[in-house]
């Protein structure tokens, strides 16, 4: 997957204000360096020291580690918005159908070497479908949302992209009207059964605003729209104290369990996509911070004041009964992660770009640049899969086994 590059022209970081702010690498007649991973604004000529400190960010050529280390977003220039919406999209297509084939259940997991999954049940949601909804939404709003103007302070920054803010208030409202005022009926899910036809249980709801696990408008709206076959079928409530007796581990049903202990549940649905798409979007405003702004304290500083009012938001709203919850997604769990993730790159980016401490995090600056392929291969399963093909004698004598995995 092709990165975004920044091509920037006066020393203020606004190379033409009447162009847009996103160009896909690999355009005819566009440069193919460009200058977000060095931290600096280069013209036609020579580039501009970032705060007239000799630092590794500063010299030409040099790469801005913290991106690679914390996975920062990389934006750029481009005249032909219609070329760069259709990279977005295509490169959404991609990821989108790679995690349908890997999370979908295609792959049968460790220890099963058989492959393949029924279409009428098979999972339409996923961590890269999520990730795919989210950069496609971002890349849009970047491509067409970015207005004119220099930005040489955090209002005016504010000012330039208040368009996609605006995106982002509106999804949180859809969002939070979605969640808090949809009506939440009974609803029914079948358990399959060996020797007889599948067993039957209903969930007494009847309910509005709920965020446990059973009345939910989030998995309603996937009951609904994408059909309870097509969800995760082993969701996290199940290591619950009331669904497993083994808790937090899996396990037998305690005598009193609820009826929703067996209820597919998909944690990457379609309404707590919406919030993963405002959480990407604040990630972008701290890009537009390395765009804009040369000087070390000038990114620390714009990086940690809002990091810090999303910190203080978020923990406010779970004090006063909007609880963070991963599962859904909620507007508490996505300030908290925004908020820590930007104090946690701007830590990052002191660390290793202005400090130079490079070498305590090579390992994480190469999970980093090739995240999408360690995740793939470790997370989806992949590489044990493809490690236990190759056994001995039996398919249970491999190299995992003898592993201990």
């Amino acid at each position: 997957m092709g990165m975004y590059e920044l091509i920037s022209g006066d020393s203020r970081g606004i190379a033409d204000p009447n162009k847009n702010l996103l160009a896909i690498d690999g355009d005819d007649g566009l440069p193919q360096k460009g200058d977000i991973e060095s931290g600096k604004m280069v013209t036609g000529s020579s580039p501009i020291a970032a705060s007239g400190r000799d630092t590794a960010s500063a010299r030409k050529g040099q790469r801005l580690v913290s991106l690679d280390v914390f996975r920062g977003i990389t934006v750029a220039r481009v005249s032909d918005r219609a070329a760069a919406t259709k990279k977005a999209v295509l490169r959404a297509l991609k990821l989108a159908i790679l995690g349908v084939i890997l999370q979908g259940g295609y792959f049968h997991g460790i220890h099963n070497l058989t492959y393949g999954v029924d279409i009428m049940s098979m999972r339409w949601m996923g961590v890269l479908q999520r990730i795919a909804i989210a950069y496609l939404s971002v890349a849009i709003c970047e491509i067409w949302l970015s207005s004119d103007g220099d930005v040489d302070s955090g209002y005016s920054l504010l000012r330039r992209y208040i368009f996609q803010l605006f995106v982002g208030l509106i999804l949180t409202t859809i969002y939070m009207a979605f969640l808090y005022v949809l009506y939440v009926p009974d609803w029914e899910y079948e358990i399959p059964e060996a020797a007889s036809s599948p067993k039957t249980i209903s969930v007494k709801c009847g309910v509005r605003g709920d965020t446990g696990p059973a009345c939910n408008a989030v998995g309603m709206i996937d009951r609904k729209i994408l059909g309870i076959q097509h969800l995760y079928k082993s969701p996290v409530y199940e290591r619950t104290k009331q669904c497993s007796i083994n808790s937090p581990d899996n396990g037998p049903l305690p005598p009193d369990a609820p009826s929703w202990c067996q209820a597919p549940f998909d944690p990457e649905g379609l309404l707590s996509s919406i919030m993963a798409v405002v959480t990407c979007l604040i990630g972008l405003q701290f890009g537009h911070v390395i765009v804009h702004f040369e000087d070390h304290k000038d990114r620390i500083f714009q990086w940690m004041i809002p990091s810090s009012i999303l910190l203080a938001l978020a923990f406010s709203l779970d004090y006063f009964g909007l609880h963070m919850n991963k599962a859904l997604y909620s507007l508490s769990y996505a300030c908290v992660t925004a908020g820590a993730a930007g104090i946690l790159f701007a830590g990052i980016y002191v660390l290793v770009d202005v400090y130079g401490f490079r070498r305590p995090t090579y390992a994480m600056e190469w999970m980093g640049m090739h995240a999408l392929m360690i995740y793939i291969l470790v997370a989806c399963n992949i590489l044990p899969v493809l490690i236990q093909g190759f056994y001995w004698g039996e398919p249970q004598n491999n190299l995992l086994k003898v592993l201990g995995i």
